[in-house]
């Protein structure tokens, strides 16, 4: 039998706010309860569990992290497969478009395989279940089960701790309304602006892509109690506020992140870095590199290098990003339209630092930009 949650909350959060701090405390604080604390990336996992054993010494017995693909698939796909199918499921194959691809038809329009085909629409010929149907498969598989599925994961975990839910989206946001009024306490951490990742395309809720959790609970669960919260971390503990500064140019109708990290160093703020001076910069100030992917091959071996998408959740001193031309547009006009993945992982880049950002440009660039000093 469903029940309303005795407390359902919604985060929304500033980059370096302390989000996973403050749901490790809570899961500290947390004695009679089991919990999982479950977020989109393999990289932000870690950051949780390093940080719980910082804050604790130890992650508490009754604190379960998974990533949310192993929780759909450990407790969402196989204890109740067999109502539908009875293949041993080979892992999951991670796309970053739409799968189950059949042909092009005669106007070379992509065809899809769709749910007649059961086995050719959610897995991979090797058995290995796509990335973009996991949870639809959930969804499937709890309906067909009379909603075993979720009161079993919920009788497991009664408090449920949702890390990055910005990058839910599509069936996801069924399985985060099912939580709602099946677990007995729900906390959703988002922060609008990081949506570098989308767990999948499916056109199902749409309009809630992007990060607008809050618009979904407003319009989807109105008959479900919900708090949401856009006060308590809405400031930054990592970037200082010159950073916090530009990042918010970025996101200009979302509330303004302020800093609470006033440590002042020898370099401080955002820098543009002429290209032929980048050996000196990261001599100089040896920060970690961001590029937009791999194929960047401009960067410097000798020194540490994120993907964007993989450093969010991740703090370091300095960071030196190497933009994308679209990037370099904007920050010359902040009126030019960037697209919502470019704006995001330009934000969570320049979130990463604490005191400073450099920008590598070309050497014709025009310096004369708001809230950025060139590097001399």
């Amino acid at each position: 039998m469903m029940f309303y949650s005795m407390s359902n909350k919604l985060i929304l959060a500033a980059a370096g706010s302390g989000k996973t701090t403050e749901l490790i405390n809570k899961s500290i604080e947390i004695k009679d309860a089991s919990i999982l604390i479950t977020t989109y990336t393999e990289a932000n996992a870690k950051e949780i569990k390093n940080k719980f054993i910082k804050i604790n010494g130890c992650i508490p017995s009754n604190v379960t992290v998974h990533t949310w693909f192993s929780l759909l698939i450990k407790h969402g796909v196989k204890p109740y497969q067999s109502v539908l199918f009875e293949d041993k499921i080979k892992g999951m194959l991670l796309v970053n478009k739409k799968s189950a691809f059949r042909y092009k038809n005669k106007k070379g329009y992509p065809i899809y395989w769709g749910e007649k085909d059961f086995h050719k629409h959610y897995f991979t010929k090797e058995n290995r279940i796509y990335s973009d149907k996991l949870s639809k498969l959930v969804i499937k598989l709890n309906k067909a089960s009379d909603g075993k599925v979720i009161h079993r994961l919920t009788n497991i975990y009664s408090t449920i701790f949702v890390d990055e839910c910005q990058d839910l989206a599509g069936y996801d946001l069924d399985i985060i309304k099912l939580f709602s009024v099946n677990a007995k306490d729900l906390i959703l951490v988002c922060d609008p602006r990081q949506v570098t990742y989308l767990t999948h395309h499916e056109n199902k809720y749409k309009k809630y892509r992007q990060g607008l959790i809050a618009d979904f609970i407003q319009n989807e669960c109105r008959k479900i109690e919900f708090t949401i919260d856009e006060e308590s971390l809405s400031h930054s503990y990592r970037c200082n506020q010159l950073i916090c500064d530009y990042s918010n140019k970025l996101y200009p109708n979302l509330k303004s992140c302020k800093s609470k990290q006033d440590k002042k160093t020898e370099h401080d703020g955002v820098f543009l870095v002429d290209k032929k001076d980048v050996k000196r910069y990261l001599a100089k100030y040896k920060p970690v590199q961001l590029r937009w992917n791999s194929l960047n091959k401009d960067i410097d071996f000798n020194f540490p290098v994120f993907n964007f998408g993989e450093s969010k959740g991740l703090s370091f001193d300095r960071v030196l990003i190497y933009p994308t031309k679209k990037m370099i547009k904007w920050m010359q006009n902040h009126n030019y339209e960037l697209k919502n993945e470019t704006r995001a992982k330009f934000y969570v880049g320049i979130t990463r630092a604490r005191f400073s950002v450099g920008i590598v440009c070309d050497t014709n660039l025009d310096y004369e930009m708001e809230g950025v000093d060139k590097f001399k």
